[in-house]
């Protein structure tokens, strides 16, 4: 496929008018030289122009040096990685400052095999079928009531029920499902009220996503990044007020079946597609 064919298409699909980003541009370093003007404007869709025609797609939550070296050593040639953010996530280097740049050299020898980076991120949180929080929520069984939470334009969480009769049976099955331990933090009743519970993906602990599974009558929120320090203090504490249970499964984990869910849409437009797997970050919780 012709790649600018594939990046249209993923546009139209995905943006919907008034979504915005971050600038994750104006926080890179190093890397003006791979960066495609697009991005530079806009913070999403075609990162690195590096590929005139696309015959295969890999799919990761992060641009880390492990997925770059699994493309590299494949020898592929022709490609597209599509990721779900530009740079890479981690806290246990640097707990002030999660996310650091893609690694410029690697970069450099995708540019040479002409394979593309293209970031969604806004756009794959929003709901669809192939969001990052739909996804999560399906792989917990849960059954969805209604997408809710707006974010950059978009709907990043979800709200459904689940047959877990508690919050430690939810949190078990949390952990069997992401295939580690989870984190709970009990702030409001053992019991799940209406075995309602609400969900967003990543880093969905925040005083606005608070409010909102307030506003819905919720008392449990099911998220990716958890753990309590100076930045997320605050919430904690109106969780503990509103007596709000958290789940926290890690940044990475929580996303990643949204990225893996890509593989499908890929392959419905013809294309071969993979879902390179990682690991979690711990410190995320």
């Amino acid at each position: 496929m012709k790649s600018t064919d594939l990046y249209s298409q993923l546009n139209k699909y995905f943006i919907k008018p008034g979504m915005k980003e971050e600038n994750w541009y104006e926080w890179m370093n190093g890397l003006d030289e791979y960066i495609c003007e697009n991005f530079k404007q806009h913070s999403m869709g075609l990162m690195c122009d590096f590929a005139q025609e696309i015959k295969k797609v890999y799919t990761a939550v992060f641009p880390s040096d492990d997925i770059l070296t699994k493309i590299l050593n494949e020898n592929i040639h022709d490609a597209m990685l599509f990721i779900h953010h530009p740079m890479v996530w981690d806290l246990s280097k640097d707990p002030d400052n999660a996310f650091y740049d893609v690694n410029a050299e690697l970069l450099g020898k995708l540019k040479e095999r002409r394979v593309s980076l293209f970031n969604f991120h806004v756009p794959h949180d929003n709901f669809s079928e192939y969001s990052t929080t739909k996804t999560l929520a399906v792989a917990l069984g849960i059954k969805i009531e209604k997408p809710f939470s707006e974010y950059h334009g978009g709907l990043c969480g979800v709200i459904g029920t689940t047959d877990c009769k508690d919050i430690h049976e939810l949190n078990e099955k949390y952990s069997q499902t992401v295939r580690h331990d989870t984190k709970l933090y009990q702030y409001g009743e053992n019991k799940i009220f209406n075995n309602r519970v609400a969900v967003v993906a990543g880093g969905g602990n925040d005083n606005d996503v608070v409010n909102d599974v307030v506003e819905n009558k919720i008392n449990v929120l099911i998220t990716g990044v958890s753990l309590k320090n100076k930045y997320s203090i605050d919430v904690h504490e109106l969780e503990k007020e509103k007596g709000i249970n958290l789940l926290g499964g890690t940044h990475y984990s929580s996303e990643k079946f949204g990225c893996n869910a890509m593989c499908e849409y890929f392959k419905k437009i013809g294309l071969p597609s993979e879902f390179i797997n990682s690991s979690p970050c711990f410190d995320d919780l």
